[in-house]
């Protein structure tokens, strides 16, 4: 109450909001110390996929698939009936993501107060297919009640909450490049006004010849084909389009107070994070768009830009997306601030891109040791002047971390994560 008898309004965040479990299948490893050690060895996640050379007019037949993926006895065939590979993925890596957060068996998982945010670009394609050939075929077979629910564009959060039997919020995040970061996001911010407690969010995609295909129309695929390990090429003079990858990614979002209350391990707190759309062209990045995004994270967080450590950029190494994601860091930031792109490492993996950046962002964080941009060798003159970490691994000592993705349809999203400190 006020002095003169008027009650004070609710603060508009009442709830601060931390990372306490994070899991991730990567085509460059499956756990933080695989990844790390490829990231060190400067070994990408990119081969020859000769199984695509059945596909007459597919250009790029380079791809970066997961390997060893595997799953649990319990893994039943009725429990993921439901499931194509990615939602396979995606339900394998929120449930490490829980064992790690230590909530796979608590009470707040069935209580509503537990919800899902996740996404991806597409289901699972084969499922897509097993349906459109009924239309050139004419008869309904080859398909079942189960076939619509591993194609749904909704499938890893539905099928996420299924099999923990989750009764909270469902939020799906369906915005091709940018759907892992806006399911954080819209997490961060499902739990920040108080809605929620607990959120299990990120992204999934399974790799398929067909997103290769539209990237292919567009020119906007590598053709390296017999130089795996010399692309993507982000900011390089030299590149020639981005090459398409799989994976997933998984984190355990909680309200401090709750995981404060419970002895929780905490590994990063969520600051900020905006969303916008360009308004302009579906396929073409707006620079204007791209900078106000960054800023409004940074607003949404209340910091100035000076407080970035490191900016884990987007960068698919195409000729224009990389030249306007790299003047719009420039305005925003100057030159001083450390950038590096991991789709050198991993391709482009679409809807889990957003959630496997940010993971990797937070553990360099931890670390402190930042991966270089690999095979940037001479940055484009068209692109902004920025600090790009290249050769080695860096040392920075920061404690706040940008991560920032763009998508078709002109959506830009912006992430700033801290490094949690007792």
């Amino acid at each position: 109450m006020t002095r003169n008898g008027h009650q004070q309004p609710e603060p508009l965040y009442p709830k601060r909001v931390v990372i306490t479990g994070m899991s991730a299948f990567t085509p460059i490893g499956n756990d933080w110390q695989t990844v790390s050690n490829n990231l060190c060895d400067q070994q990408s996640g990119i081969q020859r996929m000769h199984e695509w050379d059945e596909y007459a007019g597919l250009h790029a037949k380079l791809g970066a698939p997961v390997h060893n993926f595997t799953l649990p006895d319990h893994y039943t065939r009725k429990k993921i009936r439901s499931m194509g590979r990615v939602a396979l993925m995606a339900v394998r890596a929120s449930e490490r993501a829980l064992e790690q957060a230590d909530l796979l068996h608590h009470p707040v998982i069935h209580s509503g107060r537990t919800g899902v945010a996740y996404g991806s670009s597409v289901g699972s394609t084969q499922a897509t297919a097993d349906f459109t050939r009924m239309l050139y075929s004419k008869r309904l077979e080859g398909f079942d009640g189960n076939t619509y629910l591993k194609m749904m564009g909704h499938t890893t959060v539905v099928n996420i909450g299924l099999f923990f039997k989750t009764s909270g919020r469902i939020i799906p995040a369906v915005s091709a490049c940018t759907s892992g970061s806006q399911a954080i996001g819209f997490a961060f911010e499902a739990i920040r006004s108080g809605l929620q407690d607990v959120m299990i969010a990120g992204g999934a995609e399974e790799l398929c010849p067909t997103e290769v295909a539209i990237f292919d129309t567009l020119y906007a695929t590598s053709t390296r084909n017999d130089q795996p390990q010399s692309t993507p090429r982000p900011y390089d003079k030299d590149r020639d389009g981005l090459v398409i990858g799989e994976g997933a990614c998984s984190f355990v979002l909680e309200a401090l107070d709750h995981a404060l209350a419970r002895g929780a391990t905490i590994h990063a707190e969520i600051l900020g994070f905006a969303t916008n759309s360009d308004g302009a062209h579906a396929t073409q990045p707006t620079q204007s768009t791209m900078q106000q995004a960054m800023q409004l994270a940074l607003d949404n967080a209340g910091l100035n830009k000076d407080a970035i450590g490191y900016i884990s950029a987007h960068a698919t190494a195409t000729k224009t997306g990389d030249i306007a994601e790299s003047q719009a860091t420039f305005n925003v930031f100057g030159a001083h601030t450390p950038v590096s792109s991991l789709k050198s490492y991993t391709g482009h993996t679409l809807g889990a891109c957003g959630a496997i950046e940010s993971w990797v962002a937070i553990q360099m964080m931890q670390t402190g040791r930042f991966h270089p941009t690999l095979n940037l060798e001479s940055v484009d003159d068209k692109c902004a002047n920025l600090d790009y970490i290249v050769g080695d691994m860096r040392t920075i000592d920061c404690d706040i971390v940008m991560n920032n993705n763009f998508a078709f349809g002109g959506i830009n999203t912006s992430l700033i994560f801290k490094k949690w400190q007792v």
